[in-house]
């Protein structure tokens, strides 16, 4: 082998060159070794040319040359040291190493080691091949490529739990997101809740998404390395965790021979919210990287689920309150027929400001109410919620309506100004005693609220003339009176003033007015009562057309008779050019 020979192997590359080739003798290409290189023509007067041989041993590629018969006629120090098989003087094809019989580059793995070959042409049909030990670029390579991949994966999880609102959907999307990144088998078991612990597992599944399903075990018959994740401790006995979890049932299609698994807390706010049970195939062992992608991955799901059970635990509080809060339906009395219809302001709240009910009395009696406080959502809801409180107790001491709404004033005084409250609140209360000839006599005390409709039988709507002043604002306010007989079929009607300030029409800011209210329940007189308020909530949203509105309340009794049915069937309504005039009760 020339040095024009070397220069030409890879021009440009600077691996192998000479300054000039008449100048200077690089090894014979007949050479067996490096130290049969013959010396440099010693010229006092040429530059000193190194010995090429020291050169070639500093390089960080070894090189391996053969002659046209494929013998080798030279090996580079660290070509002996990463490929010991290749001896020069021999056939190369003798070495066994299948990689040295291509003609392109060529990764492969080599006594434990990464090697990267690179063969290069030569003069005289001579090849050369450079030998490259990689396994330190390549295991740094593959290490920041697992971990931009152990980045991805977190990040997937991180956002895919970001905004849980169900722990149910939470926990089967945390058993999903396991398989096949950290698991073959993933199992969630949640903490036992009333003696039960709910578990979801995640199977693999060739080219398909995991599919996944749910059970329930009652919390002594956990396994106990299950048991064990819950007091937050991480068994380690990975045969014994194999065995546990296929007696339990959960790992169905795996060999458990040679399998593995582990086991780790998901942690809560004071304990953990429950365990992750991961389980591979023979041949993916968990090393330390995987269970510290396990933990991190385990962490992100018990605070996804910590917060979905937070957020499930407030909604049942909420819902307990809403259902403490929500007007309640009149109780049945003899000879009554009730109607309701409510729509609070917030309709997601499902509460609000206005409130109805009933009380039976011991005389066979009835105290009625209908009443709206001042402010809207909870707030209001709540302060509704003490005044149906004060009326459930003191219409048992107290039954005629206006002494009655006198007590209740000076209960919400006392309960406001406690509360530094400014609150009040507008009301109809009323006593019906049914009569034996099937009608009804309706004791009457109002508190600032609207005055009632009276829904004759002749097709009449009288308006009783009942005033009164504001409840829970001064300590001894003036209570309107009224008494109205209602033969049988005859209707008592009260509403809020969520129904007359409805405002809509065409400019969408009219309101809806007790005239409209008037006309539209004309003719509405042979309609039960549930029929009668259905249609005052109807024709109030119509008039809104979905706009806001405060809150709506209706309630109508209608006198049954002494049968204590009403008539079966409903009849259309007229128009308003066929309202019946309508007259106010005197005082």
């Amino acid at each position: 082998m020339t040095a024009a020979d070397v220069r030409g192997s890879d021009p440009g590359d600077g691996r192998i060159s000479t300054p000039s080739a008449d100048r200077a003798r690089v090894w014979s290409a007949d050479a067996p070794t490096t130290s049969a290189l013959p010396p440099l023509a010693p010229d006092h007067d040429a530059p000193v040319v190194p010995d090429w041989s020291e050169v070639v041993e500093h390089f960080r590629e070894g090189l391996i040359v053969c002659d046209a018969d494929g013998v080798v006629r030279h090996v580079s120090p660290v070509a002996e040291r990463l490929v010991p098989e290749v001896v020069p003087g021999e056939v190369l094809a003798a070495a066994g190493v299948a990689a040295l019989g291509g003609d392109g580059r060529v990764e492969f793995t080599h006594h434990d080691r990464r090697l990267r070959l690179r063969p290069v042409a030569l003069s005289h049909a001579r090849r050369c091949w450079y030998v490259e030990d990689v396994t330190e670029s390549v295991s740094r390579a593959d290490a920041l490529l697992a971990e931009r991949a152990r980045s991805l994966f977190l990040a997937v999880v991180g956002e895919k739990l970001g905004n849980p609102l169900h722990p149910d959907r939470a926990a089967a999307a945390v058993a999903r997101l396991a398989v096949p990144t950290v698991a073959d088998v993933a199992v969630l078991v949640l903490a036992p809740r009333s003696g039960r612990a709910r578990w979801w597992r995640a199977v693999r599944a060739e080219d398909e998404v995991p599919a996944v399903d749910s059970g329930v075990l009652p919390a002594a018959a956990l396994p106990a390395a299950i048991e064990a994740g819950l007091a937050g401790t991480e068994p380690h006995a990975l045969d014994w965790l194999v065995e546990q979890a296929a007696e339990a049932g959960w790992l169905p299609g795996l060999d458990v021979t040679g399998a593995t698994a582990r086991v780790v807390p998901l942690p809560g706010r004071d304990e953990p919210v429950g365990v992750l049970l991961v389980a591979r195939r023979a041949g993916r062992w968990y090393d330390e990287a995987d269970i510290d992608l396990v933990r991190a991955f385990a962490a992100r799901a018990g605070a996804a689920l910590t917060t979905a059970m937070l957020y499930r635990d407030q909604a049942e509080v909420a819902d307990t309150l809403q259902a403490s809060l929500v007007p309640v339906e009149p109780a049945e009395a003899s000879g009554v027929q009730w109607g309701t219809a409510y729509r609070p302001a917030q309709a997601g709240l499902r509460i609000g400001g206005d409130f109805y009910g009933s009380h039976r009395l011991p005389d066979g009696g009835s105290v009625f109410f209908l009443g709206d406080v001042s402010g809207k959502g909870v707030e209001a809801a709540v302060f509704t919620g003490q005044l149906r409180q004060c009326l459930h107790a003191l219409h048992r001491v107290e039954t005629q309506p206006g002494r009655l709404l006198k007590l209740l004033n000076d209960a919400l005084l006392e309960t406001t100004q406690a509360h530094g409250q400014g609150r009040f609140a507008t009301m109809v209360l009323g006593v019906a005693r049914p009569h034996r000839d099937g009608g009804l006599t309706l004791t009457l005390a109002g508190g600032g609220h609207l005055p009632p409709l009276v829904l004759r039988a002749s097709g009449e709507v009288e308006v009783v003339p009942l005033s009164g002043m504001l409840i829970g604002v001064v300590p001894d306010p003036r209570i309107g009176e009224a008494t109205v007989h209602l033969a049988p079929g005859e209707t008592c009607l009260l509403y809020s003033d969520g129904v007359t300030e409805a405002r809509g029409g065409w400019r969408g800011d009219e309101q809806f007015g007790a005239d409209r209210l008037l006309t539209a329940v004309t003719g509405c007189h042979r309609m039960p009562a549930p029929a009668l308020a259905e249609r005052v909530e109807q024709v109030t949203c119509d008039w809104l057309a979905h706009g806001d509105h405060d809150d709506i309340a209706v309630l109508a009794l209608r006198a049954t008779g002494a049968a204590g049915r009403a008539s079966r069937h409903l009849h259309a309504v007229p128009g308003p050019t066929s309202a019946e005039p309508t007259r106010e009760l005197p005082e």
